[in-house]
């Protein structure tokens, strides 16, 4: 099985808050590594197509195609989840200009933790 980093686009079956299923969608790994190896588990951030409404968030992907997306996408910060990583198939990174957004919000959302 590979293993996922922070910053893969991976392909994954994303739970719905509002439905009881699942559908196979793109997500960002914000947690993988040990996380991964130990447990098998992913924590990611759902990734949705841009021509959906915005949420305040949301970080749009600049290179789709270094993301391995087929459309103009955007990070959804405000939605996160745990996956099991044997579910999860890289389609490609997070481009390095895009991830300091996703940190800034992820660290705004946490830091009542840290």
């Amino acid at each position: 099985m590979p293993s996922f980093s922070a910053w893969d686009i991976v392909k994954v079956p994303f739970p719905y808050t509002d439905r009881p299923i699942r559908k196979y969608r793109p997500a960002l790994v914000v947690v993988g590594g040990d996380l991964d190896k130990s447990h098998g588990l992913l924590w990611l951030l759902m990734i949705t197509s841009a021509e959906n409404r915005r949420w305040p968030d949301d970080v749009p992907i600049s290179d789709i195609e270094a993301a391995g997306l087929p459309i103009p996408s955007v990070v959804r910060c405000a939605k996160i989840a745990t996956v099991d990583a044997h579910s999860a198939e890289r389609l490609g990174m997070l481009p390095r200009g895009d991830r300091a957004m996703v940190q800034r919000h992820l660290q705004r959302r946490l830091r009542h933790l840290l």
